[in-house]
């Protein structure tokens, strides 16, 4: 029995090379970057973040002081203790009903006493001003929850029209299944514009033209999401394997029938990864954007901020954790239950 290679193994064996390890194309690009980081990085003032951090740093292992530690430590110290409850005088609330109070609340009544001109005498007197003041014991807590829940609500229905939206870009961004070039150029283009633009760039002008609140917050989400899903969704779709589209199509099923029977399924399990981490960021971003008018906690956190109020800050950053833990616990969960 003979043990010599055929002709077909010897062709294959003398055709296989070894690959480069790098091209020169790769390598020369590889090489343009790292210059521009070179060259840019006196511009991002590299070396001074450098410096002060490594002196923060060694300050931490040596008990000394820096300016980063110091500055840090300083805000740090101005968060605690957190901001549970409430207090607002009765005369600025409106409608308010001494007998119908808040869950756990009570009135406080505080004697103020300050000097006054008496304009018979013209002479200084005292006298005892009385003011109340309704006291909420978790009352910051919950006005907290119910922004957390605004916010919350903003990023569900950002990404829920980002996915609508994204849905025919993806269709029409795909090579695979567009029928016509231009119309293929025009949607990768759109969803180029739609990522290019920050949530907090559109925002801005959202803001102008639908006013202080939410909504201009749901559809700068929802743009820059849709911008996104709609690049991955179409690269999914171009990257799916092409033997059930040829299958299908050999059986005269048009486009969306391949695109139902034959693509959706391969993808579906991509498509819920990214949506789930449109909402996780979607929810960071609604933040955001609420720092600039488009409403949810980002407001409080900013009007908080800008009157001093750290301890508010500290309890808004702390919900804002506890939150955001919960979302990825949640989408953990929907991933595994999916797989």
């Amino acid at each position: 029995m003979s043990l010599a290679p055929t002709s077909t193994e010897a062709r294959s064996k003398a055709a296989w090379r070894f690959p480069a390890p790098v091209r020169p194309r790769v390598l020369v690009a590889w090489l343009l970057l790292v210059a521009a980081i070179v060259v840019s990085a006196p511009s991002v003032e590299a070396g001074r973040m450098l410096r002060m951090t490594g002196d923060a740093v060694a300050a931490m292992a040596t008990g000394g002081h820096s300016q980063v530690g110091d500055g840090l430590g300083a805000i740090g110290r101005q968060l605690v203790p957190l901001q549970i409850s409430e207090r607002r005088d009765v005369s600025r609330i409106e409608d308010f009903d001494p007998k119908r109070l808040p869950l756990f609340s009570h009135i406080e009544v505080v004697d103020t006493r300050t000097q006054r001109l008496d304009p018979e005498t013209l002479q200084m007197r005292t006298v005892v001003e009385r003011t109340a003041y309704l006291v909420e014991p978790v009352g910051y807590l919950v006005h907290v929850g119910v922004k957390l829940w605004e916010t919350l609500m903003s990023a569900v229905w950002g990404t829920l029209l980002a996915v609508l939206m994204s849905a025919p870009l993806a269709f029409f961004s795909a090579r695979n299944l567009t029928p016509y070039a231009w119309l293929y150029g025009g949607a990768r283009a759109l969803v180029s514009l739609l990522r290019a633009v920050p949530e907090l760039v559109s925002a801005l002008f959202l803001v102008v033209a639908y006013g202080f609140g939410p909504v201009a917050g749901v559809l700068a989400l929802a743009l820059h999401g849709a911008g996104f899903l709609g690049k991955f969704y179409a690269e999914d779709v171009e990257a799916a394997d092409p033997k059930p589209q040829e299958a299908m199509a050999a059986t005269g099923a048009n486009r969306l029938k391949v695109l139902r029977f034959a693509i959706l399924p391969q993808v579906i399990p991509q498509y819920i990864g990214y949506t789930l981490y449109v909402l996780d960021r979607n929810f960071r971003m609604a933040t955001v954007v609420g720092l600039v008018g488009a409403g949810g906690i980002g407001q409080e956190l900013k009007g908080r901020f800008d009157m001093y109020n750290y301890h508010h800050v500290g309890t808004i950053l702390v919900a804002m954790f506890a939150t955001v833990l919960l979302i990825d616990q949640l989408s953990a969960r929907l991933r595994r239950a999916h797989f």
